[in-house]
Formats: structure tokens, C-alpha cells, sequence
């Protein structure tokens, strides 16, 4: 695995919260860029092969469609209020299921934990999510432990973050996971973005 670069799926459907996906999708985009690594590829799916509409209707092209999507290594689900159509999408579920059992990690931003949480992904396990949704994530989710104060949480192998910037802090923790403190806090300066290490 560390010999090739991860593939990065970034989820995306129509009004997901744009910093939810955008934040991330800079930060393992560019990482590695100082030293040309390159040690992710990363790209944004969607259902269907057509124009995204996220909120505040910016369009966004997503790479592939849930049919031809490469397998990723690292999954992650971004939130916004399109979260509780697509918490009934039976298509997506099953999708978000099966791709969780063949990648290295799953990641969720803000309200994404809800599609989550509807794979049963988080049973047992402890969760955040954005501060407005952590009664919707209760009951969607009884059997896990929500942590109202933190800005993310690890599992493991599922990570979800609180809402919206908080899947920065997210992404550079995975960055730090795997790949060392020093490879994040590079990635962290070149964005200019103050992190420190910690949820």
C-alpha cells in the first residue's frame, strides 16, 4: 500500500455542504506535492455521471458514477442537508456498505455520519457529527456513542469528524496517520491552515 498512491473517493451529491468535500479533497489532493509523492489519487463519485448542484448552487462535475467508481482505499462521506434524501437512498447505502468492507478507512464530515450510521457502519462505535444534527445522528444511530465535543473521532478504520471546517482537522489527522506528523504539518503550513495534532 505505501508503495502506490491510496485512491481517495469523495462522495458527492446534490446539496452536500461544498466545505465538507472541498476542505478534504485539498488537503490529500496536495499532499506530497512539495516532494512530487503524490501519495494519494484523488477523485469525487457521485450516483450518476452528471452536474452535482452543493449548496449554495455551485455545480460540480463529479469524476465517475457509483457504476464505474475505482475501488478506493479511503472512502469519505461529506455531509449537507441533501444527507436526509439520501439517508432512504436505498442504492447508495448498499454502496457505502460494500465499499466499507474492502477499504483501509472510512471517513465521514458533519452530517455524512448519518449515511453512515444508515450502512451500519457505526454500530458500537463512538461518532460526532455537525452540532445541529447530533439528535437526528441519535436516532438514526442508538447503538453509538456520540461525543458532542469533539472535533473528530477515530475508530480505526471509520473516522467521522464534526461539521463543515472540522473535516480539515479530520484529513490531516489521517494524513499524520499514515503516512507521520511531519507529512501533515507540511501539508498544514502549505495551506496556511493552523492545525495541531489531536481531536
Amino acid at each position: 500500500m505505501t508503495n502506490r498512491s491510496r485512491n481517495v473517493a469523495i462522495f458527492i451529491f446534490d446539496e452536500v455542504e461544498v466545505l465538507d468535500f472541498c476542505g478534504p479533497f485539498e488537503v490529500f489532493s496536495i499532499t506530497g506535492n512539495q516532494d512530487e509523492s503524490k501519495p494519494f489519487n484523488v477523485y469525487t463519485v457521485a450516483e450518476e455521471l452528471r452536474p452535482v448542484i452543493a449548496r449554495n448552487n455551485l455545480s460540480v462535475n463529479p469524476h465517475y458514477s457509483l457504476r464505474d467508481c475505482p475501488p478506493p482505499d479511503i472512502l469519505l462521506v461529506p455531509g449537507g442537508l441533501g444527507t436526509r434524501r439520501e439517508m432512504n437512498n436505498t442504492t447508495l447505502v448498499t454502496w457505502i456498505k460494500n465499499c466499507a468492507q474492502n477499504t483501509e478507512l472510512v471517513l465521514s464530515v458533519c452530517t455524512g455520519s448519518l449515511l453512515l450510521a444508515k450502512a451500519g457502519l457505526l454500530e458500537g462505535l463512538t461518532a460526532t457529527t455537525h452540532h445541529l444534527a447530533l439528535n437526528d445522528l441519535k436516532k438514526v444511530a442508538p447503538n453509538t456513542i456520540i461525543d458532542e465535543n469533539k472535533r473528530f473521532v477515530d475508530n480505526g478504520n471509520v473516522i467521522v469528524s464534526a461539521g463543515i471546517s472540522a473535516g480539515i482537522d479530520m484529513s490531516l489527522h489521517v494524513i499524520a496517520k499514515l503516512l507521520g506528523r511531519e507529512q501533515a504539518e507540511k501539508t498544514a503550513r502549505y495551506m496556511e491552515y493552523n492545525w495541531t495534532l489531536g481531536s
